[in-house]
Formats: C-alpha cells, structure tokens, sequence
C-alpha cells in the first residue's frame, strides 16, 4: 500500500467509525427520546431519514468547496457542525428542535461521512484508491458493532441527552484534531491548476452520459439494498419463518457482506470497480428468484441470504469505486458530490417503499420489483463496462 495512503487511513478509519456511530441514537434509544420529547416512535426514526435527505440536497454544493479547498477543510468544517447538532439534540424539547438537529446533522454528514474520506483517498491517489476504499468501507461497516453497545450502556448510565454531549465532546476532542493534524494540506493553486485538465477529458456529451448511467446504476441497486436493510426480517417472517428464525437468517447478513468486502479487498487492483459491480449485480436477481421459487424452504431462504449478502457486500464497494474508472483526481470530487444526492435520497425513500408494499402486496410483489430493478441495474452496469473503453479507460484499474 502506498506510504501516504497508509498515513491517512487510520486517521479516517478512526473519525468514521466515531462519526457513523454516534449516529445510531434512535436505533438504541428510540423509546426513550419518544417518551422525553412527546413524540411517536416513527417520528423519532424519521431523524435517519431527515439525515439523508439532507445530505443528498447539500451533496452537490460541496463539489466546489471539495475541489478548491480539498476535503481535509470541508471535512474540519463537517465535524464541528456535528458537534453543534449532537448539542442541538441534546436541548431538544419537542419535535421542531429534533427535526432541526437532525438536519444540521445532515449537513455535516454530507462534509465529513464516507463521499468526504473517498474524496479525500482519492485527492492522495487517484484511481489506485480503490483498494483503500475497500479497507476503508470494510473497517467502518464495524461502526455498528461498537456504538450500538456503547450507545447501550451510555443510555442507561447518564440517559440520551448526555450521551449526545458526550459524542459532541469526542467529535471535537478526537475527530476534529485528527482532520486538522492527520489529513494532508492541499495547495489551492494546485487545485486551481488542474481544473483545464478536467476539461481537457473526455467530451461533454460523453462525460454527461457516462454520470447518468453512473447514477441510474447507483440508484436502482441502492434502491434494492437500502430497501431490503429495513425488511429483511419481515420478508423472512413472510416467507414462513418464525421471529427467531427470521431474526437469526437476517443476522447472519452481515458477516456474508463483510465477507464479500474482504474478497474484493484481497482482490487488490486485479479488477475495478465495474468488474465488481457487475459479478455482484448478478448475484442479488439469482438471489431473488431463488427465494421467489424455493415457496420458504429453508435451502432457499439460506442461499437467498447467501447470494444477496455477497452481492450487497460487494455493491457497495462497488458504488464507491466506479467513478475511480471514469473520473481522475480533478473531476472526481465534483463527481461523487453530485452522486452522493441521489443516493442519499434513494437511501431515505427506500426503506418505508418497501415497508408499504410488503404489506399491502405481499413478498413476490417485493421480491419481483428488487428482481427487476436489480436487472436493470445489471444492463446499466453493462453498457457502463463498453464506455470504459470508449473513455479510453483499461480494463482492470488499480
């Protein structure tokens, strides 16, 4: 691995773990701030979806600031918002203030979560990134794993309001000085210096049409996996599995998909990131006919949850790494900031899509419309594999 890259990474491992973490708070304590704050618990879980709408519609004002001041300033500007909004949480009486923490939170995601450290990976090394990514999104896929607990036992101990205190302090004590201190400078003339070369690239009518399938491909597959994030273990109840056991296959998901991440990962730069996308998009239609022919069975339920969490897993190192092929460092900030609206959007919309339609239409009904759109993102992803060769892109790509 390349010496800078290998100086950067822990600093954002270490302040994206914190700063997905300390975002679980309704997950963990979602009944206790409803009955604080006089709210329904629906309410109280709209804050996620607050976040991510929020992020998507200030995604694309950040692509200048990314590319004149570099994501190590954004990224320093992010993490002291989100500090100001785990504060605005904590004095929260009501829903107006609630709603108004979360959106500032939503503001400082789309600084500082995962478009702002790919960003910043990619303005230390271009499209050899990949693999960093890789680590990068593997590492901080355990987030959940320690905050969930810790957000526990803090809730208990001192209550909601000063565990939102408590992660404002480690965002400015921890986060903020590890951005300021941890994160290469970039010179703003160098940054200013490379904007002819990224009109210099590919014509506009083809870079156009290459971000659009980008996004098309990006959004249906998000659609599918961020959707089924939130059902997963009421489709297993309606294929015929008990709490227990819906609970217990659901469960497994995540070391199947942590699996797949390792896979690519060890892969290195034998391949990019549309090679990925593309034998991971086929897995999740396989993944899904399977279980819309296996009428509950257990093999099916068992492949289904093997395929899927291999495909998802992957996909979504995937969405990160496609622009590398067709973006160099100058373009690809702007790129993934225009991206990040509607995937962050995609991400909000999904889950009570799904929800609604698997209860008013039943399992096949939800599992034919993730077939389809997993198909159509697989088609995208194919057309996508020719234009890399039209954009004079090899291959395989470090």
């Amino acid at each position: 691995m390349d010496r800078a890259i290998a100086r950067i990474l822990p600093v954002l491992a270490i302040t994206q773990l914190i700063s997905w973490g300390t975002l679980v708070l309704p997950a963990i304590a979602g009944n206790r701030i409803a009955a604080d704050l006089h709210l329904d618990l629906p309410t109280v879980f709209a804050g996620n979806s607050i976040l991510y709408v929020t992020m998507g519609l200030c995604a694309p004002l950040l692509a200048k600031p990314f590319h004149r001041f570099g994501a190590r300033c954004v990224m320093m500007v992010g993490v002291t918002i989100a500090a100001l909004g785990m504060v605005v949480q904590a004095c929260a009486q009501g829903a107006a203030l609630y709603i108004v923490a979360w959106t500032i939170l939503g503001v400082a995601g789309s600084a500082t979560l995962t478009t702002a450290a790919h960003i910043m990976l990619n303005e230390v090394a271009g499209r050899k990134a990949k693999g960093a990514i890789g680590l990068l999104m593997l590492i901080t896929g355990l987030s959940s794993t320690i905050f969930w607990p810790t957000t526990a036992f803090l809730t208990v101990l001192v209550g909601w309001r000063d565990t939102c205190l408590i992660y404002a302090t480690l965002l400015l004590l921890v986060c903020l000085p590890l951005h300021t201190f941890g994160l290469p400078r970039r010179a703003i003339a160098a940054a200013r210096s490379a904007e002819p070369a990224d009109r210099s690239g590919a014509s506009p009518a083809v870079e156009k049409s290459t971000f659009l399938l980008l996004v098309a491909s990006i959004a249906l597959n998000a659609f599918v996996t961020f959707g089924f994030s939130a059902v997963l273990v009421e489709l297993l109840k309606a294929e015929g599995l008990s709490a227990p056991e819906a609970v217990a296959f659901g469960s497994s998901l995540g070391i199947v998909q942590v699996t797949a991440r390792v896979l690519d990962f060890l892969g290195g730069g034998r391949w990019d990131g549309i090679t990925t996308g593309l034998v991971a998009g086929a897995l999740l239609p396989i993944a899904m006919l399977i279980l819309l022919v296996g009428n509950g069975s257990y093999w099916a339920i068992a492949a289904f949850v093997a395929l899927y969490g291999l495909g998802s897993g992957a996909l979504a190192v995937s969405r990160a790494t496609i622009p590398l092929v067709f973006y160099d460092q100058a373009a690809f900030a702007r790129a993934m900031s225009q991206i990040a609206l509607p995937l962050n959007l995609i991400s909000a919309m999904a889950p009570p899509v799904m929800v609604a339609l698997l209860g008013r239409a039943g399992s096949n009904a939800l599992l034919e419309l993730a077939m389809l759109c997993s198909i159509g993102a697989f088609a995208l992803l194919l057309v996508l594999g020719r234009r890399r060769r039209v954009v004079g892109v090899p291959v395989t790509t470090s």
